[in-house]
């Protein structure tokens, strides 16, 4: 039952044929003076009068800010809202614009809200064992696994187009681009600020196929960032045709994941519990025909009625790997602010996860957890993000890594028994975080990991990438080893590490501590990060701690990042800036440009409007009924 302050508000602005004029005033205020929490709730207010009207008001206003205020071309602007501004509307409906949810609404969309307090709860889980099993080396030859991530395939990259382009991604013959000269010429196999070609995610599969792994984990992000084009028949039909080509050229099993763009909206996966939602049902059933190659029917199984996970045992290992779809904790999926009841576990996620750790502690099997975003990201809510935590520290003895992509970064996190001192000696998981193949974000890699088959710990972790600068990209992209961990960090540690030892949780910390103490190894690892590509600039002082923070969280809450306008989606240590003739435009690497980075660049966008004329097109715009789904 809708709230009678919303049925007082939709009385107030609405009128035949329109929007009442005060509602015009009262919006373009709101957004001009949304410069903190406080004033994001009251922004809220009248959106909310606009969401009850109906999914129309509310997008083709936004929509008409967002043209008028230049913040992406109108094109981007009007499929962006158009796709993703519904699910908005329908959450203004549902919960109060003063409510915990309003305020992880700003966060997620304005950036003007920092993240609440965690609502503290204990996961229920079973005791753990007194004996627990000890995990032993017998010094076996390692195998190999590949791990590949956000492959962002761009179907439609044609070589000779626009590299610079005004679009969220280039190297397309854009339509409203027809005749401008080319300034920079896309190359035939791939350029940055692009996403991947068909030749480039070909050249990738085939060279990860060669490296005689015993198989490979893929985790996540097949769509391109063209997120205002994107819909249902396309990534259908993309999803299946990157299942051929991974079940073609690769030579083993593939154990995936779903990405956030991996469905339609883009981020669109709303919970078991969303009233009146398009179900997300269809990318779980084309995923489970396209994995089947790969998982036994149980996980089949799972996939279609687990929301996109599963659990497999690895064929002639000890070891299970446990997919989880995490993007119901992902904060661009706003179908997670459509109740002001706080919902812990979306969909069953982390009791399915829990279960299935607890399988692998009973039968004696060691685990591994792959998913897309990893879940001590600044784009993970709190709240989930501790619980999965709280799993962890329960069953560290059991799992031996966790494996996530979605940052586009060579990164890692690390996961404590106690956040209060984080020492090697409290360390007690690893995130690995794989660098993504599409060349917007560096140069393309994938990581290749040395295994103990005993401990299916990590050994060694070798990056390989593609150098784009080389002269024989454009025609046969060479990969070659680009480092060694072990080489590359063991080596900072006091004493070294010994070879016959993984690199364990404690290594991981140990590596920051080194951070610490030498800025040309920090500088090192900041260089790997984009693979020797728009290197960051990350001076000793508040950004070093941050970073350092950040890596040592294995859990959002932790990671010290602080909410900022307009940057709510980028990893703040983490930023590329591009200019696009003459228009800056700061453009997150896994999201692309979606609702929530245009929301958030509104009201930094009105300090230089001219505020009447924004006036006067929204009265011009008379948004009309059409359409309108909900109405009171």
């Amino acid at each position: 039952m809708k709230t009678s302050w919303l049925l007082t508000l939709a009385a107030a602005f609405c009128c035949i044929g329109g929007i009442n004029a005060d509602l015009v005033d009262d919006i373009v205020n709101a957004i001009t003076h949304a410069v903190d929490c406080a004033s994001c709730h009251a922004l809220l207010l009248p959106l909310a009068g606009l969401a009850l009207i109906g999914d129309g008001a509310l997008t083709g206003t936004i929509t008409a800010v967002c043209k008028a205020l230049g913040v992406e071309d109108d094109d981007v602007c009007e499929g962006v809202i158009g796709d993703q501004g519904p699910i908005l509307a329908h959450d203004l409906r549902s919960i109060s614009p003063f409510g915990r949810t309003a305020t992880l609404l700003c966060e997620a969309t304005f950036g003007l809200c920092q993240a609440p307090a965690v609502n503290q709860f204990k996961f229920p889980l079973p005791a753990a064992p007194v004996n627990p099993k000890k995990w032993i080396s017998s010094g076996r030859e390692p195998f190999q696994v590949v791990h590949f991530s956000d492959v962002h395939i761009d179907r439609d990259y044609t070589p000779g187009a626009e590299v610079q382009c005004t679009k969220p991604i280039c190297c397309r013959n854009w339509a409203d681009a027809a005749g401008e000269p080319i300034k920079e010429a896309a190359g035939p196999i791939g350029s940055h600020s692009c996403d991947t070609s068909t030749s480039l995610i070909q050249s990738m599969l085939h060279a990860a196929s060669i490296q005689e792994n015993s198989f490979s984990i893929f985790t996540g992000d097949v769509i391109e960032a063209d997120i205002w084009l994107v819909n249902q028949n396309g990534v259908t039909s993309n999803l299946k045709q990157f299942d051929e080509e991974m079940q073609t050229i690769m030579t083993n099993s593939v154990f995936p994941v779903m990405g956030n763009h991996d469905v339609a909206p883009v981020n669109s996966f709303p919970r078991n519990t969303s009233d009146g939602a398009t179900s997300s049902q269809w990318a779980f059933d084309v995923q489970s025909s396209g994995w089947s190659k790969w998982l036994d029917a149980s996980a089949i199984d799972s996939v279609q009625h687990m929301s996109g996970s599963y659990s497999i045992l690895v064929p002639g290992r000890n070891l299970r790997v446990i997919s989880m779809n995490d993007i119901y904790w992902y904060k661009a999926n706003f179908w997670l602010f459509d109740s002001d009841n706080l919902q812990r576990d979306p969909n069953g996620i982390l009791t399915f996860v829990a279960e299935q750790l607890q399988a692998a502690e009973d039968a004696g099997q060691r685990a591994w957890i792959i998913a897309h975003m990893p879940p001590n990201s600044g784009d993970a809510l709190h709240d989930q993000s501790n619980y999965f935590d709280q799993i962890v520290r329960r069953y560290s003895n059991t799992i031996a890594g966790q494996f996530y992509g979605h940052t586009h970064r060579d990164e890692f996190g690390i996961s404590y028994s106690d956040y209060d001192n984080r020492i090697a000696e409290n360390a007690i998981s690893t995130s690995w975080i794989c660098p993504s193949t599409t060349p917007r974000s560096g140069n393309p890699a994938f990581k290749v990991y040395d295994v103990d088959p005993d401990t299916f710990e990590v050994m060694d972790a070798r990056v390989f990438f593609s150098d784009m600068n080389d002269a024989s990209f454009q025609t046969a992209p060479q990969w070659t080893q680009y480092y060694s961990a072990r080489e590359v960090y063991g080596a900072a540690i006091p004493g070294g590490w010994p070879a016959t030892t993984p690199l364990t949780p404690a290594f991981w910390h140990k590596v920051t501590e080194a951070f610490e103490r030498d800025d040309n190894l920090f500088k090192k690892y900041l260089e790997f990060k984009n693979r020797g590509i728009n290197v960051e600039t990350c001076a000793p002082g508040a950004c070093k701690d941050q970073a350092l923070c950040q890596l040592r969280a294995g859990r959002s809450e932790s990671n010290c990042q602080v909410t900022t306008p307009g940057l709510n989606f980028r990893r703040r240590d983490s930023e590329e800036s591009h200019k696009h003739d003459g228009r800056h435009s700061t453009i997150d690497h896994c999201e692309g440009t979606g609702l929530g980075t245009i929301l958030s660049q509104m009201p930094g966008k009105m300090a230089g409007a001219n505020i009447e004329g924004l006036r006067q097109k929204l009265a011009e715009q008379s948004i009309q009924w059409e359409g309108v789904k909900h109405q009171t």
